[in-house]
């Protein structure tokens, strides 16, 4: 076995609610989206529930029939109507940064088409060592694994499964569709505010003898760590 003292520190992040606000992009795509298909679309309230793939959303609008073709065009309509529109949450830069300032590496595992997710991160300015798409919830534990991230960062209930799923802590930000109730309901070890909390949380956490590759400073692996909540 590999010595787990000499892992690199990788921490993953979801994009959606947690690195950027997307949805005014989100908002205008679907609008643009119903007036080219002649479809209803309530896009007020698709924005609500973001965090899931585009299929589980298109659902409640189109027949299941037609969900791959509306996919192909929503996808081919956003980078012009949605990139230049969705801002980077507060404290995203600074949250890679930290990583960064702490000698780790930084990963963005998303639902999101991967090509569009990138195009977001480069408009941003967001560089993350790595970035992989079209993963949801459980599914993300795959590339959390291959990247060997111990902690993922989220705004949804689907990226707690997924850190757990993937034996990573979870860290959640109440920036999303779940609130910080739903998100420690779920297994949440870590729920924060936003992204603003975590640099002075990843020093709290390297402080007290952990490693945000899931791992304390000793080699042996974290057993069910949760941070204090008044703490976090």
């Amino acid at each position: 076995m590999a010595d787990m003292t000499s892992r690199p520190l990788t921490v993953g992040f979801d994009l959606d609610m947690t690195l950027i606000d997307s949805r005014p992009g989100i908002h205008a795509t679907y609008t643009a989206l119903a007036e080219r298909t002649g479809t209803f679309i309530d896009a007020d309230l698709a924005v609500t529930r973001l965090g899931p793939p585009l299929a589980e959303e298109l659902v409640h609008w189109f027949p299941a029939e037609r969900i791959a073709e509306v996919s192909d065009l929503y996808r081919a309509m956003y980078p012009e109507i949605a990139i230049t529109a969705t801002p980077a949450m507060p404290g995203a830069r600074e949250a890679i940064a930290a990583v960064r300032d702490a000698g780790g590496k930084t990963l963005v595992v998303t639902a999101k088409y991967e090509p569009n997710a990138k195009l977001h991160l480069g408009h941003l300015g967001i560089v993350p060592d790595a970035v992989v798409g079209d993963l949801w919830a459980e599914q993300k534990a795959v590339a959390l694994r291959e990247h060997g991230a111990g902690v993922y960062v989220g705004d949804h209930v689907g990226d707690v499964r997924g850190a757990r799923t993937a034996g990573a802590l979870s860290v959640a930000v109440a920036t999303g569709p779940c609130d910080a109730g739903e998100l420690r309901a779920a297994g949440a070890d870590v729920v924060l505010t936003d992204l603003t909390e975590l640099p002075a949380w990843l020093d709290r956490y390297r402080a007290d003898g952990h490693r945000a590759d899931g791992h304390r400073e000793d080699g042996h692996p974290e057993d069910g760590y949760r941070e204090d909540a008044a703490r976090a």
